[in-house]
C-alpha cells in the first residue's frame, strides 16, 4: 500500500515516514499543496494524509480537486484546527478522517487500517483484455494460462494496470515501482516492459502496453 504524505512540518512528515515505512507501507512525502495535488492526481496512492494549512493550496481544496477523480481513495487530515464546525467542514469537503495534532502514532495507525480495511479484497482482480492480475494470490493468468513473473515485473504490471487510460510517466513508475526518489536511468524500465511483453505473449495486434515516446507507457484496451 502507497500513502502520500502532503505536509509542511518536516518533523512531522520524517516522523510519518519512517513509522509509516516500519509497518510496510511506501510514502512519498511533499510540503508543498499544488505538488501534492499532481502527485495525488497521478493516482498512485491507497490512501492520502493531508495537513490544512499548507504553501500553494490548502488540504481542503486538493480535497476537492482531488475528488473530482478519485472519489474513493480515503483522505485523512492532519491539522490543528479542532471545532466543530472545522472537522464538519473538513469532512464535507471530501474527507474520510480528521485526527489533531498532536496526535499520538498508534491512533493515526489505527485510523488508516480502518480506511484501508477491505481494500485489498476491493482491488484483488484486475484485467487488461485477456490478461487478469491477482494481487492477494500474485498470479497473473492471460486466459486459462497462468504467466509466471519476477516480484518486479508483477509490480510493474499491476502499477500499468492500476492507471490503465492513463499515461504512466518514467519517473513516476521509477518512484512507485522501484521506490527510488531521485534522478535515476529509467531505461531499467524498458528492460523490464520487453521481458513482461514477451512472457504476456503480446503481438503487434495485442498492444495492450503501449509505448509513449519520451513520456513511459499506457496499458490500453484495445
Amino acid at each position: 500500500m502507497r500513502i502520500l504524505v502532503v505536509e509542511d512540518e518536516p518533523g512531522i512528515s520524517n516522523f510519518l515516514k519512517q513509522g509509516l515505512e516500519e509497518e510496510a507501507f511506501a510514502v512519498d512525502i511533499e510540503e508543498n499543496g499544488k505538488k501534492g495535488l499532481e502527485m495525488a492526481l497521478s493516482g498512485s496512492y491507497d490512501l492520502l494524509l493531508l495537513d490544512w494549512m499548507l504553501p500553494g493550496m490548502s488540504g481542503i481544496e486538493i480535497t476537492r480537486q482531488f475528488r473530482k477523480e478519485f472519489p474513493l481513495t480515503p483522505i485523512i487530515f492532519l491539522t490543528a484546527k479542532d471545532t466543530v464546525d472545522e472537522t464538519v467542514f473538513g469532512l464535507q469537503s471530501g474527507a474520510n478522517d480528521y485526527i489533531k495534532k498532536p496526535f499520538h502514532f498508534e491512533e493515526l495507525l489505527v485510523r488508516i487500517r480502518v480506511q484501508l480495511r477491505g481494500k485489498s479484497v476491493e482491488h484483488e482482480k484486475f484485467s487488461l483484455g485477456p490478461i487478469t492480475l491477482h494481487t492477494d494470490k500474485h498470479q497473473v493468468f492471460k486466459g486459462d494460462q497462468e504467466i509466471l513473473l519476477t516480484q518486479k515485473e508483477f509490480a510493474l504490471l499491476e502499477y500499468l494496470i492500476r492507471n490503465k487510460g492513463k499515461v504512466c510517466r518514467r519517473t513516476r513508475i521509477i518512484e512507485s515501482v522501484w521506490d527510488i526518489h531521485f534522478e535515476y536511468n529509467t531505461g531499467v524500465i524498458d528492460v523490464f516492459i520487453n521481458s513482461l511483453r514477451k512472457k504476456l505473449g503480446l503481438h503487434k495486434e495485442e498492444d495492450y502496453i503501449q509505448t509513449v515516446r519520451g513520456v513511459g507507457y499506457l496499458a490500453k484496451e484495445l
